[in-house]
């Protein structure tokens, strides 16, 4: 695959001095900046592009060499790093370090503090709240949430300063942002860095400040997000949605929205993992003749057969018709607990009926070895 012109990347002429290729350069940099288009992997592949660029035609040797013979003046690695091969495997840590003070006041990478010096304005993370049904974890479910969150100011288009307002260089820190110390002690002198308390890390000030957000380049307002949250979620699991947070202050990167889930509790299904359970009462003359129930399931009810002579605590399984594993393709069962309902009220006929059955062997219990306890039979589930 040929490789680009530098000039072309840039949008400048052969003729641009070396302000005008920084200038150029800082565009493109804040237009692809990774923080600004998190994501996207072509607006990432313009921006180490762009990095390349600049880092040859900033450099007098070998902007001469390139526009002698082009990318084969550079020995066949071009671009940034020497023997990276080009941007498309270069390394963009090394391009925070390198050219991240060239950004200005919008970017110097991700993170409180920038790699370039410079301080990048983070907006703060959101949590918000999402109640789903069952239905909607079994299946997964797109949901739009209206959300109160600091956005760009879109008069002064989230940069602080009023139309036609200019920026200075801060006078303490010359616009790196930082101030360095050197402290002479018995062990030698010592450095330090620190945030410039003048401009807070920002490197620069805004001469006129927007009358809507006053400077911040942030202001309060309500935003629809869509989320998709994925089948198998679980009460208090979170999700985080990137750049969907607060907006930073003048020029910064958003933080994130995080997702808590907060599950209702279904009406009849209890869940236990990816596991339900289903209580189920029948009449003890079901359970010596057998007969057929309906169960209820996450898509609406099941036909499920009661064999003649089921003991109460008998638990039958619907094989993959619980919750699905977020993890993987797999699914829970339903379990169902059968309970045998011992009448409470009799008539005399009744009563009459039930004392000439008393005294029938059939009537009588005969436990046996298979006829083991509740939680032994359910262990076998989960064996």
């Amino acid at each position: 695959m040929s490789k680009r012109d530098y000039y072309e990347i840039l949008e400048i002429s052969k003729n641009a001095s070396v302000d005008d290729i920084k200038k150029a350069y800082r565009k493109m940099a804040i237009k692809y900046h990774p923080d600004k288009n998190p994501g996207d992997k072509a607006a990432e592949e313009k921006f180490k592009e762009a990095a390349e660029a600049y880092e040859v035609l900033s450099n007098l040797d070998k902007k001469q060499r390139y526009d002698q013979f082009g990318h084969a003046g550079l020995g066949g690695n071009g671009g940034f790093g020497g023997g990276r091969g080009g941007f498309g495997g270069m390394n963009m840590e090394d391009i925070f370090s390198q050219f991240g003070d060239i950004f200005g006041g919008h970017f110097g990478g991700s993170g409180g503090a920038g790699r370039g010096g410079r301080r990048v304005n983070r907006g703060s993370n959101l949590r918000v709240k999402v109640k789903m049904t069952l239905e909607e974890i079994a299946n997964g479910v797109e949901k739009k949430i209206k959300v109160n969150k600091y956005v760009a100011c879109k008069p002064c288009h989230g940069t602080g300063a009023k139309d036609g307002s200019s920026f200075n260089t801060c006078p303490t820190c010359r616009g790196t942002g930082q101030i360095t110390r050197v402290t002479n002690t018995i062990l030698g002198a010592m450095q330090t860095t620190s945030t410039c308390p003048t401009c807070g890390g920002e490197g620069q000030s805004i001469t006129d400040k927007c009358t809507v957000c006053h400077g911040d380049g942030i202001v309060r307002d309500e935003e629809v997000i869509s989320i998709n949250i994925p089948a198998g979620v679980g009460e208090g699991m979170q999700l985080s949605v990137s750049g969907k947070g607060n907006m930073g202050a003048r020029g910064g990167v958003p933080g994130d929205l995080i997702i808590v889930i907060e599950e209702i509790e279904h009406e009849l299904l209890k869940r236990d993992g990816m596991n339900l359970f289903y209580d189920h009462f029948i009449s003890f003359v079901d359970a010596a003749v057998g007969t057929q129930i309906e169960v209820p399931t996450i898509d609406g009810k099941a036909k499920v057969k009661v064999e003649p002579g089921t003991q109460s605590g008998k638990v039958l399984r619907l094989k993959a018709k619980g919750l699905p594993d977020i993890n993987s393709y797999s699914r829970g069962d339903i379990l169902v607990n059968i309970n045998v309902w011992t009448p409470q009220q009799l008539t005399k006929d009744e009563k009459a009926m039930l004392e000439r059955l008393r005294d029938s062997d059939n009537f009588k219990p005969h436990p046996s070895k298979k006829d083991r306890g509740f939680f032994e039979r359910m262990k076998q589930y989960f064996e």
